[in-house]
């Protein structure tokens, strides 16, 4: 399963071993399932804001712009494909 996070004021962090071990044993329904897969999704956009703040605050000054679009666009169709995050393959966000 990929690493789980739990959200403590607004900051992801990464589940110890033993939380994820817990985590794991769980069993979710689809539809929770779903749910935690579109809030880290959410949060990995969430992360990316500040390529379009800035984009649109400086005018074209984001050189690689077009790799971030279409990485924010592959994270929104995560959904599309995966429906948990027991089998999802995160894009590659593009360098800075």
């Amino acid at each position: 399963m990929a690493n789980a996070y739990k959200q403590i004021d607004g900051e992801l962090i990464q589940l110890t071993d033993e939380e994820q071990k817990e985590f794991e044993a769980r069993d979710f329904s689809d539809a929770t399932k779903l749910l935690m897969l579109r809030n880290q999704r959410d949060s990995k956009l969430a992360e990316t804001d500040w390529v379009v703040i800035k984009e649109r605050e400086e005018g074209g000054s984001v050189s690689n712009f077009a790799d971030w679009k279409t990485y924010r666009q592959a994270l929104r169709d995560v959904t599309k494909t995966y429906k948990t995050l027991d089998t999802v393959k995160w894009p590659t966000a593009p360098s800075e």
